[in-house]
């Protein structure tokens, strides 16, 4: 029987780019999501530090019960099949000279095969006389699996599961709840500035579909007329039931595939830009690991630690920074005010770690080129920091009913820029504001709303001696506060402001 949140697990794996990766990839069961690791790069020193992941197959086998779909060599057998259950889309063996025919497939062509296949999960899973209409699903997508899937839900000529031609505010009909994505090109691929005639080549040639990643293919299959962003659902499945790893270690992409490292950048997984790894009002999470390869976002435990959080978690926590005020240098100060046009460029850390979960869930940094940026004249908009999801089962203390996660935060400007006189004045990267801020967010005995303590470490280390006020949200069934942090107001170079933390209930 269906029970919510363990809804089947439909995975998805990525582009193959050759016969030979068609071939490794259809010859292994769960191409590539049973994959783990053994190790994790250490970021301060660059040296690398044995830990074990089994990989995401298995622990969601561990922690949450979740069986494979094979029985007997099938991976469609006859149901009931519990809906704790992983299945894999093998779209991939119609590619393959043994299983199918040998020749690649547009991805409309997948897509209508996964809709197929979500029947298929749907008749093994459902007990009889169950409601067809009370059949979800996860979607779980690697690269360019994500993209076969927003090619479902959001292309109105693929019917949904009930046979009819699907409407904007019927996603449902669709079966899917959630989806989750690992270094998906939402945006398409780019390479860097004066290597565009690369992308025409690959996008006019589309060699092995290789155009599936530029503009003209992607509003294709995406439904999208010009103009509108190549990362928007278009209003055909709620982005906030979307979540996107972003990966930001371009230097352990595989040396394999070294060409597409240097020409994408360093502001990337290796292969996708972290600008267009996203759907654009989507949760999502940054983290230090490569597209593919031993460092990968797929077998990685942190990407596992914030899948098993998306699909089964308690609570949403939006974080943002809000009403912030800056002040300048005293020169650059007295220049503003003679009206010279001073301009500069605020970079944001932000870096979240969960209580007794050995990694860090999402992590920006200057230093790795994935910090959040912003201008002097842009400060005055509220700054998304990361949308987290906590869950109750993941307390370390079980004598405690508090879930507690931690935010570092830290703001740097690099350089004033307006009158080369500021340098007399300036250390290049100065800190505006360095410091952790500790919580704890506990629900009310009456299951109704929940009580945030917090506490930064340069007063209480690894305490929370406050207690934040929440109030009611516009949002249903959330509450909002906001938390003041700055270097002072009399401090020049400063920085004031606050993190507003939005907490929702969630899977309810």
């Amino acid at each position: 029987m269906i029970q919510a949140p363990y809804y089947p697990i439909v995975y998805l794996r990525g582009y193959a780019m050759t016969s030979g990766e068609v071939e490794e990839t259809v010859s292994t069961p769960y191409m590539g999501f049973n994959r783990g690791s053994t190790r994790v790069r250490q970021l301060y020193s660059g040296e690398v530090q044995p830990h074990v992941f089994e990989s995401p197959l298995i622990r969601l086998m561990k922690d949450h019960g979740y069986l494979d779909a094979y029985r007997d060599g099938q991976l469609r057998p006859e149901g009931p099949i519990d809906s704790r259950s992983v299945w894999i889309f093998r779209y991939y063996d119609v590619a393959d000279d043994d299983l199918g025919d040998g020749k690649r497939k547009e991805i409309e062509f997948h897509a209508r095969k996964l809709r197929e296949f979500l029947l298929h999960v749907r008749n093994a899973v459902l007990e009889e006389g169950e409601d067809p209409e009370h059949f979800r699903v996860y979607l779980v997508a690697h690269s360019m699996g994500g993209l076969i899937c927003r090619c479902y839900l959001q292309n109105p000529d693929i019917p949904d599961l009930s046979g009819n031609r699907p409407v904007r505010s019927g996603w449902r009909s669709k079966g899917v709840d959630k989806l989750f994505t690992y270094g998906t090109p939402h945006g398409g691929i780019n390479f860097r500035r004066g290597l565009g005639w690369v992308e025409g080549v690959r996008d006019f040639l589309d060699p092995n579909n290789a155009g599936n990643f530029g503009p003209r293919r992607m509003r294709e299959f995406l439904h999208l007329g010009q103009g509108r962003d190549l990362n928007s659902l278009d209003g055909w499945f709620p982005e906030e039931r979307v979540f996107c790893l972003v990966g930001t270690d371009a230097r352990d992409y595989p040396a394999a595939k070294g060409l597409s490292r240097r020409a994408v950048g360093p502001l990337s997984d290796g292969l996708v830009q972290i600008k267009n790894a996203s759907v654009a009002n989507a949760a999502r999470a940054f983290v230090h690991r490569s597209h593919s390869g031993p460092y990968g976002l797929v077998n990685s435990e942190s990407g596992y630690q914030n899948l098993r959080r998306f699909l089964f978690g308690d609570w949403r926590v939006l974080v943002e920074m809000t009403e912030v005020d800056v002040t300048l240098p005293p020169r650059v100060s007295r220049a503003a005010g003679k009206g010279v046009d001073v301009c500069a460029s605020y970079y944001i850390d932000a870096v979240f770690s969960v209580r007794g979960v050995p990694v860090q869930l999402s992590r920006r940094t200057y230093r790795e080129r994935s910090a959040v940026r912003r201008t002097n004249r842009d400060l005055h908009r509220p700054i998304k920091l990361l949308t987290a999801f906590v869950m109750d089962s993941g307390r370390v203390n079980r004598r405690r009913r508090s879930l507690g996660f931690a935010l570092r935060i830290g703001v740097r400007v690099p350089e004033y820029e307006g009158d080369d006189s500021f340098r007399a004045d300036h250390y290049e990267g100065g800190v505006l504001f360095a410091d952790k801020v500790n919580l704890e967010v506990t629900r009310n005995t009456d299951g109704r709303g929940s009580v945030l303590h917090y506490g930064w470490d340069r007063r209480t280390p690894n305490r929370t001696a406050r207690a934040l006020s929440l109030r009611e949200s516009p949002e249903e069934d959330s509450q909002i506060g906001e938390i003041p942090f700055g270097s002072g107001r009399n401090v020049r170079p400063g920085i004031e402001g606050e993190l507003r933390f939005t907490v929702s209930a969630w899977n309810r």
